[in-house]
């Protein structure tokens, strides 16, 4: 397939470049010669090649080699090629500024019909350039991404599921032309399979993705696609790179490339530190394994995660190795850090953790004012985050929020149109691919969905949580028992015929992530209950816009939950009866544990249709308490729920009541 959105953005071979680079002393404690630079047990490589011409690396060289099979003792380096040692004088100051941004889930551009796009990453772009054109002489501005550029948007299907579909890695496309010097590999980054990611890195990135962690995958080779490490040399300063990804959350196992696997991010990070630091000045560990260690509730978790060996571990370990100064930029819970300053919490054996949250919300700056051979005396000077807005064209100028939005001198509007832009554009191909055909839209359409979702069983729901528990038995936690979606997220049906991919995002437009919780039979039994207050009743339905949103939180089901709804008088008195879950009465499985599949939006509480605690609103009479599933222990996969379902259509091919598209007797209401 030709790339409608090339740009002249195409990767140069980095990780095979080794241009002559000029030298000073070296360290033979640490530093040896070989030809060709093959490093041995014990060994890195080092070797040079060519930044981002976009970002501000004066001078930039991979570390190759084996981080996992023990401490790294020896630095080499090619013959004539010494490694670059401190030109700066003792005592001499530079202060470093590294702008960061984790998690951006390809949310560059929000677009909204009603609201207007929000610009992120382009109102983040500004806010760089802005910072880099006003850096004094004695100032450094790095721009790092901690990693999950990928899954969450609809731009992630440029990218496609195959080679042959491929047509950008729009988000490495858009960290290139805004000048990220260095990026991690986080977990999502393997979402659609090393091979794609393979594709994205060669066309899309012109900078150096890391992991010291990551090994074994048969398409993304280290030291070829990626490396463990970096150095790079800005204004005499020497910055050393570590990249570490999550061994929790990673896609492994898969059939097409069973072997890649997640080695431990305390270990590679021991094994890199000591020879890193003995040729730096300063250390950055971009670490995409999470706020905390082992469980812990921080971000997008709204209970207990697991996060593993997380930045508290990895923190604590790397901290007595070096007397270098050490910052960790972290990714992958979406935490919130040192948004009003430095907090002392997030300090750990003198490493500075901090994060951006996710989706763009935030851009990270951490300062550093060091001097030359002082290592961590007085090296801080300031941490904090700088918020980006979001648009709402619909405001007016004289309504107090408007200020608090974006307006077009938010963002960098040559950016946008240059780099963005056309990926917006390439999208009206990718949302005109045909998925599947609709066999018969009974049941289906737009009207006879609005109709139903907020009264009973509807079609198109039973559908959606069908597929999604059978695309479930690929997940690598393994396969759910059941799935539910909210009546809400219901935006539209289907019409019999083609099925193009924009015709399935219209029906759920939402960048909706899966996140599995365990819920015992007790609890499904009080959420249904719960749920059942919640439906609109007949007496309210003649009165009731059947195509606005009856924002009550009400919840649609897969197949193996069967119940019915007795109505009663009031919603006060609504509950559910008659649950057979798989085959068996629900009463006589209040102990059992179940793997439940929920959408984001249920999965966060739900806002204001209320599954957090709160009374239900919407018209709900009687100050209803809702159940909260905040409370659940959740697995949040990553996964996006809409992608799901779309790769279950293009399996089967087909969309109708011989693939699951029917009422089947799941859900009944009864007075």
């Amino acid at each position: 397939m030709s790339n409608p959105v090339s740009s002249g953005l195409s990767r140069r071979s980095f990780l095979k470049t080794g241009a002559v680079v000029a030298g000073t002393t070296l360290i033979p404690s640490i530093v040896s010669f070989r030809a060709h630079a093959k490093a041995g047990p014990g060994e890195l490589a080092m070797v040079p090649t060519e930044p981002n011409p976009n970002g501000v690396f004066e001078r930039l060289f991979l570390l190759k080699g084996d981080p996992l099979a023990g401490p790294i003792r020896t630095i080499v380096t090619e013959e004539g090629n010494p490694v670059p040692m401190p030109t700066l004088e003792d005592g001499e100051r530079r202060v470093l500024r590294v702008l960061h941004f984790n998690d951006m889930h390809n949310h560059l551009t929000e677009m909204h019909g009603k609201r207007g796009d929000t610009h992120r990453f382009s109102q983040i772009v500004k806010m760089v350039k802005d910072i880099r054109g006003g850096a004094k002489e004695d100032e450094i501005v790095l721009f790092v991404s901690a990693g999950d550029d990928h899954t969450g948007s609809i731009f992630d299907e440029l990218m496609g599921w195959a080679p042959e579909e491929f047509v950008a890695d729009a988000g490495y496309r858009a960290n290139s032309a805004a000048g990220v010097d260095i990026a991690v590999l986080g977990n999502h980054e393997f979402d659609r399979g090393a091979e794609l990611l393979k594709l994205g890195i060669d066309t899309d990135a012109d900078f150096p993705v890391l992991s010291a962690n990551i090994h074994g995958s048969k398409h993304v080779a280290r030291d070829e696609d990626y490396v463990a490490a970096a150095i790079a040399e800005v204004k005499g300063l020497r910055v050393g790179f570590i990249g570490l990804t999550t061994a929790v959350d990673t896609r492994v196992g898969q059939p097409d490339d069973p072997d890649l696997a997640v080695a431990s991010p305390v270990e590679a990070a021991r094994n890199l530190t000591p020879a890193l630091s003995e040729i730096c000045d300063v250390i950055v560990v971009l670490s995409h394994c999470g706020y905390g260690g082992d469980q812990h509730k921080s971000g997008k978790a709204a209970t207990s995660r697991t996060i593993g060996e997380g930045d508290f571990a990895i923190a604590d370990a790397v901290g007595p190795l070096t007397d270098k100064p050490v910052v960790l930029i972290g990714g992958h819970s979406h935490t919130t850090l040192n948004e009003s300053g430095i907090n002392t919490d997030n300090v750990v054996n003198g490493v500075l953790i901090t994060q951006a949250n996710a989706h763009g919300k935030f851009l990270g700056d951490v300062a550093m004012s060091i001097a030359a051979d002082q290592g961590r005396k007085g090296w801080f000077t300031s941490v904090g985050l700088h918020p980006t807005k979001k648009r709402d064209q619909r405001v007016a100028a004289d309504d107090p929020k408007f200020a608090s939005l974006e307006q077009p001198e938010d963002y960098d509007q040559a950016f946008e149109e240059a780099h963005i832009a056309p990926m917006i554009k390439a999208l009206d191909t990718k949302l005109a691919e045909v998925i599947g055909q609709v066999s018969d839209d009974k049941g289906l359409t737009s009207e006879e969905t609005f109709a139903d979702r907020y009264v009973g069983e509807v079609a198109l729901a039973n559908y959606m949580n069908d597929a999604l528990v059978e695309a479930s038995k690929a997940f690598p936690g393994g396969p759910v028992d059941l799935a539910i979606f909210n009546a809400t997220g219901l935006s539209a049906g289907i019409a019999k015929g083609d099925l193009t991919f924009r015709g399935w995002y219209d029906v759920m437009p939402y960048a909706d992530a899966v996140h599995v919780a365990e819920m015992t039979g007790a609890q499904l039994k009080e959420m249904l209950d719960n749920n059942a207050k919640r439906l609109l009743r007949p007496e309210e339905a003649e009165s009731v816009d059947m195509k606005g949103f009856v924002s009550r939180g009400f919840l649609h089901f897969s197949k193996d939950l069967r119940y019915k709804i007795v109505l009663g008088s009031t919603a006060a008195e609504a509950r559910a009866v008659d649950i057979m879950v798989q085959g068996k009465p629900l009463d006589e499985q209040l102990d059992k544990t179940f793997r439940v599949a929920f959408n984001t939006y249920i999965a966060l509480g739900a806002f204001g249709e209320t599954w957090n605690g709160k009374p239900i609103g919407a018209d709900v009479p009687g100050n209803i308490a809702s159940y909260d599933v905040r409370k659940l222990p959740f697995e949040h996969t990553g996964l996006v729920y809409r992608n799901e379902v779309i790769s279950h259509i293009r399996k089967t091919g087909t969309v109708g009541p011989e693939t699951g598209a029917k009422k089947d007797g799941r859900l009944t209401i009864a007075q």
